[in-house]
């Protein structure tokens, strides 16, 4: 780059908007900017729609009763803020990182190097959490369409029955041979399986709403209103993945005009699309007979509509949604590692880029061989739970990091603004920390231990050879 450092470079010096998208260009590090608004769309589509909403209804409405609608709103509307500061800062800042690279302009190498271990974390629970469910479903949509299942000891993960969970593994090695391959193609896979899934979805509303009976949304609130917040903080779950998006930055054709709506889009139809699920549902079956259900979707249309073959329609939903989600936030997952890398935070092999294909192949097939292990071995009910408090913790730094860069640099160029800068931002960080608030003491001391680890890497590694502090780029303090 053209300016140098001093090697006085603190933990908490920011890093240019400038450098950050001149590092895009530079040799051995340059992605193939190949995706459109149509494929950058169904990515966040794909990374939020996933198995959440197919089994989120049957695990809340006990809390919620069929206020478990408010529950969405109130989810969707906290989302919503968080989302205009991330519209914002990937049309400013088009560079793949997401979370971590807004940090690393607006507050620091140190804050940087927490969000993105954060999001590591994050993302990768994320995809074997998810994973683990495509085996269930798998053997779902067997017994159903063909009258037999895989033995339980391979198709469960340990704790639910089962000795090792291979389609979740396997499902994991094939979506990362995809990554691996292209970006274009990763795509365009990915826009096909929501096109399904979302038509899947459509069709469930209007089955459900011909058997809707308003007499079964009493009492709406059982709980009152502390159990529509409850019910509201377990399905934030179904909403994370628009962040995703923000990930592609340096991937993506036309970032400054794509970006914002991809990512407001994105979450805009996956609300809608919640709230009709959810109020067509407790509309066409009573809401004790959902609670505690494995497939609820599927028992509204056997038990309310009655439709026989509804258990393969959602199962074939479930198993597409899985799939596209997997897809989606393990591409998120390399891109963070790979922009960390490029940085010099964390060994160099994690930047290096294919030359004919232009993805950061070995980044990926080390995740998608860690995570592999992790769905298929690993036990991870409780650990699940890290993934809700660590895109929080996410959210939160990027609505403050909006307010940073509105005040350190009024003058950039930015493709889209949030309105009412510092209310809306402000407004989306006590929402987050509100949310917060409602998870157990266990899950913020696996999150502490987590962030804890991350630091001594950080001081160990990343400080000696980032590169900001080695004077490659120019800083301000």
């Amino acid at each position: 780059l053209a300016h140098m450092a001093t090697q006085s470079a603190g933990a908490f010096s920011t890093k240019p908007t400038e450098a950050l998208v001149a590092e895009t260009e530079e040799e051995g590090h340059q992605l193939k900017r190949s995706v459109g608004l149509l494929d950058l769309s169904a990515l966040g589509l794909g990374a939020i729609i996933g198995t959440g909403i197919f089994v989120i209804i049957g695990e809340a409405i006990g809390d919620a009763g069929p206020g478990i609608i408010l529950s969405f709103i109130l989810a969707g509307v906290t989302c919503v803020f968080s989302a205009l500061s991330y519209a914002e800062l990937a049309s400013t800042i088009p560079v793949s990182g997401s979370a971590y690279t807004y940090a690393y302009a607006t507050m620091g190498e140190l804050v940087a190097w927490i969000i993105g271990w954060d999001l590591i974390l994050e993302y990768g629970v994320s995809v074997a959490a998810v994973a683990v469910g495509w085996g269930q479903y798998l053997n779902e949509l067997l017994d159903s369409a063909f009258g037999f299942t895989l033995p339980e000891s391979i198709s469960s993960p340990p704790g639910e029955g089962g000795t090792v969970n291979l389609p979740a593994a396997f499902l994991v090695l094939v979506i990362t041979g995809l990554l691996i391959y292209g970006i274009k193609e990763s795509a365009r896979a990915n826009t096909v399986m929501v096109f399904i899934k979302v038509g899947i979805l459509l069709l469930f509303i209007v089955l459900a709403a011909t058997v809707f009976d308003s007499g079964n949304l009493k009492p709406f609130t059982p709980n009152g209103f502390d159990g529509v917040v409850t019910a509201s903080s377990l399905i934030f779950f179904a909403y994370i993945g628009f962040d995703a998006v923000s990930t592609s930055g340096e991937e993506v054709k036309r970032p400054g005009r794509d970006l914002p709506i991809a990512i407001i889009g994105s979450l805009t139809v996956a609300t809608i699309l919640y709230c009709l699920v959810a109020i067509t549902a407790v509309g066409a079956l009573p809401f004790d007979k959902l609670k505690g259900a494995e497939a609820p979707l599927a028992n509204v249309l056997d038990e309310g509509a009655g439709y026989s073959w509804g258990s393969t329609l959602i199962s074939i939903g479930a198993l597409i949604a899985i799939t596209s989600v997997v897809l989606t936030i393990l591409y998120g997952q390399t891109r963070i590692m790979f922009a960390m890398s490029r940085d010099g935070l964390v060994m160099p092999l994690f930047s290096r880029v294919s030359e004919k294909r232009r993805t950061p192949w070995i980044t990926t097939a080390i995740f998608g061989g860690l995570i592999a292990v992790l769905a298929a071995v690993i036990p991870l009910t409780e650990i699940v739970k890290l993934v809700n408090i660590g895109t929080l913790f996410a959210f939160i730094l990027v609505n403050v990091g909006v307010i940073v860069l509105r005040r350190t640099r009024p003058n950039l160029d930015r493709g889209f603004k949030v309105p009412f800068v510092p209310v809306f931002p402000i407004i989306g960080s006590l929402l987050c920390i509100y949310l917060m608030t409602k998870l157990d003491g266990a899950t913020w001391a696996r999150f502490a231990v987590w962030l804890a680890l991350g630091l001594v890497i950080y001081f160990a590694y990343g400080r000696t050879h980032s590169r900001l502090r080695r004077g490659d780029i120019k800083t301000t303090s």
